[in-house]
């Protein structure tokens, strides 16, 4: 088995994409030798986030708390998880990213939060954006919907580097990673998770407030259009 296991994930998140993610976990975890998980997304695009059409037609309130729990296990895993984003990430894509332990970036990359466009927030998305990047970036891109570029996102440490052709970085990672017992790798991950605000009522309070705003009628019927016409709210 190599130290380094690829994913190339899927351009939305749903039930299938998650466990897609999960049993690279599983797999990871099961190869002694293996230290990084590697997740890649298509040309031009890394990953968009929660699949709008599903989500309209469906209940789609148990989906947040299956997205945390991923996220939740990226801190947790012995294995390195590796985002390497060429292209757009939006909502749960950025999600990814930030609970990832590394995060390499192209130079066409960039990163948004539109969610607020459809009356929804990034609640499972945002503890871990914070923990990244800080409060008050995690509160501007939730707040103005904008791209943010991969070069800035870097000076604020949403991606770790941009580099065009990242194997180098993730040869020179994975020789270091080499080095080290899986056990001391889980150790740091539980001991850097209990210096931060990752707790169980975080979980909940994120999870509790994406079920509300999922079943609001006006979300509902904003979902509904885009799935049914690719229809934008404010194309109404």
């Amino acid at each position: 088995m190599s130290v380094i296991l690829r994913l190339k994930i899927r351009d939305t998140l749903d039930a299938g994409s998650i466990a897609e993610i999960h049993d690279a976990l599983d797999e990871a975890e099961g190869e002694p030798d293996c230290r990084i998980l590697i997740l890649e997304g298509g040309d031009g695009v890394f990953c968009t986030g929660l699949n709008l059409e599903g989500a309209a037609g469906q209940d789609a309130s148990d989906g947040g708390a299956a997205f945390f729990g991923l996220l939740r296990r990226f801190t947790t895993t012995p294995r390195a998880v590796v985002a390497q984003v060429d292209g757009r990430a939006a909502g749960g894509g950025v999600g990814l990213a930030a609970a990832s332990d590394f995060v390499y970036a192209s130079e066409r990359s960039a990163f948004s939060l539109p969610e607020a466009l459809w009356g929804l927030l990034p609640c499972c998305v945002l503890p871990f954006l914070i923990r990244r990047a800080g409060f008050q970036k995690a509160y501007t891109m939730t707040f103005s919907t904008q791209p943010v570029p991969a070069v800035e996102a870097e000076r604020f440490h949403l991606v770790d580097a941009v580099a065009d052709d990242p194997r180098a970085l993730v040869n020179r990672l994975a020789y270091r990673l080499t080095k080290l017992d899986e056990s001391i790798i889980r150790d740091m991950k539980s001991y850097f998770r209990e210096m931060w605000i990752l707790s169980d009522e975080v979980e909940a309070t994120a999870v509790k407030e994406f079920g509300r705003l999922m079943s609001a009628p006006e979300v509902r019927r904003r979902l509904t259009d885009y799935a049914a016409e690719k229809r934008f709210p404010w194309e109404r």
